[in-house]
């Protein structure tokens, strides 16, 4: 097996409860966002990718181990950063990475030493040595982000890691995240409701919605606008440059942000957009293919969602 994640139809009940409805998918190596409106079933994915619970029907493998049989082996290999805190009250920051270290079987010497390790690259100074219960929450952020890599997982399953932070704090966060992939080939699927952080550091996204995939692409194929267009930031009167272009036979829009917006390939725009700027004597700034926001992408498949289920 060649994917990180195999899943094939495979539902999830508790009782009379669907949380996972058939669900096929495939989960390629780097960054993959998982998206989804609260109750669409992300919970219940990642309980059933660690083999926290059994699934109902269907068949599934991560890291190539069975999700029915080899729970205990994908949990060895994946590092799992729980959105609600997990800390263990009297024990200081450092300790409580140590713990995790040893929990995944790590001598405590090397524990120790690879506990100072990671809380370094999280950016935790001396604050590591205090109790964990006195920390704000973007110091437990930090600690149980920790805690999940501290044994050098494959695979990493974060949820909502960026939830709570500032603006600063938060951008440190990716940028950890986004260092883990590229520079050391860690596997991330990150969890979360912000949707920027997805544009920031993913490589591909998945959105569940009730229970179902509706949407699983690499996130460059999603912010491809359906409506080709281009994008141009002007100095000078853009009002006069929409009036040449439209007698020209290309529609084009002026944008709230002052950008006009041209209908149609680069290539088709480009010829007219430069006789146009010549004769209205305004200057390009910059110029770029329109894309598809992925807040658009993600209400459209919920939609669809909506719509089919009424």
């Amino acid at each position: 097996m060649t994917s990180l994640i195999e899943l094939r139809n495979l539902t999830k009940d508790y009782g009379s409860f669907r949380a996972l409805d058939q669900v096929s998918l495939v989960v390629n190596n780097g960054i993959t966002g998982l998206l989804g409106p609260n109750g669409a079933g992300k919970s219940s994915l990642i309980k059933v990718l660690l083999g926290l619970v059994r699934v109902t029907s269907g068949e599934g493998q991560v890291l190539g181990y069975n999700v029915r049989t080899e729970s205990a082996a994908i949990r060895a290999k994946v590092g799992y950063m729980p959105e609600d805190d997990c800390y263990m009250h009297g024990l200081s920051g450092i300790e409580s990475v140590q713990v995790a270290a040893r929990l995944s079987c790590l001598p405590k010497t090397e524990a120790l030493r690879r506990g100072h390790e990671i809380l370094d690259f999280c950016g935790m100074e001396q604050e590591r040595y205090r109790n964990v219960e006195t920390y704000s929450t973007g110091m437990r952020q930090k600690l149980r982000f920790a805690m999940a890599i501290v044994h050098d997982p494959e695979l990493l399953i974060l949820d909502e890691p960026t939830s709570g932070l500032d603006p600063e704090e938060r951008e440190a966060m990716l940028n950890r995240i986004s260092i883990l992939s590229k520079k050391f080939d860690k596997s991330v699927i990150l969890c979360t409701h912000i949707l920027p952080d997805v544009k920031v550091v993913c490589d591909a996204v998945t959105i569940l919605a009730a229970g179902q995939v509706r949407l699983s692409a690499p996130l460059n194929e999603l912010l491809q606008s359906p409506r080709p267009a281009v994008n141009v930031e002007l100095t000078g009167d853009a009002q006069a440059l929409l009036e040449a272009l439209q007698l020209r036979g290309l529609r084009a829009d002026l944008q709230l942000d002052g950008t006009l917006q041209i209908a149609g390939e680069v290539a088709d725009v480009t010829e007219h957009l430069w006789k146009s700027v010549d004769d209205c004597g305004v200057a390009v700034q910059n110029m770029t293919p329109s894309q598809s926001s992925l807040e658009e992408v993600f209400l459209r498949s919920v939609r669809e969602n909506h719509d089919a289920d009424s």
